[in-house]
């Protein structure tokens, strides 16, 4: 599956993929009303370099990378996923983790880590966990779900 970094012309669908997941609530800690605007200004920000996944010229996930903080723990990188509803279970999330890892790789970060995965998101949770991802902490309750109410949040964190 071709992945490629995001182009302008790329917007429109990456929000087609953003939206959904954000106004659902349930995965990433973002305000499920944000705007399109600011969702877009957020997975595109300067901070970050932002990749798509395509097939047949059809974009099915996109994900970004960056430093998971500043000076001294600039080594590390952060990451953040989103696959279309259509494409889930279909091995993208898959396909943009492990580019993700040769990217972050090549702009020399030596480990990566997650700082909140919703412990509910069950399919990320065991995903990262396949591609040798640690639960090294725990935040009881740090998560507000629609549905299930206060659900843990999970720091997970992977070597190079």
């Amino acid at each position: 599956m071709p992945i490629r970094p995001a182009l302008p012309g790329d917007a429109a669908a990456i929000a087609a993929i953003l939206m959904p997941v954000i106004r659902a609530g349930e995965t990433y800690a973002l305000d499920p009303a944000m705007s399109e605007e600011a969702a877009l200004a957020y997975w595109l920000a300067g901070d970050r370099t932002t990749f798509v996944a395509e097939e047949a010229g059809a974009i099915l996930g996109t994900y970004y990378i960056r430093a998971n903080q500043a000076g001294g723990g600039d080594h590390v990188a952060n990451a953040g996923y989103m696959t279309a509803a259509a494409a889930r279970g279909k091995g993208v999330a898959r396909a943009m983790a492990l580019h993700s890892f040769d990217q972050a790789r090549a702009q020399g970060f030596s480990a990566m880590q997650f700082n909140f995965v919703v412990a509910s998101n069950e399919a990320a949770v065991h995903l990262w966990t396949a591609l040798g991802f640690a639960t090294v902490g725990r935040v009881p309750g740090a998560f507000r779900h629609p549905g299930l109410g206060m659900v843990d949040a999970l720091v997970m964190h992977r070597p190079l």
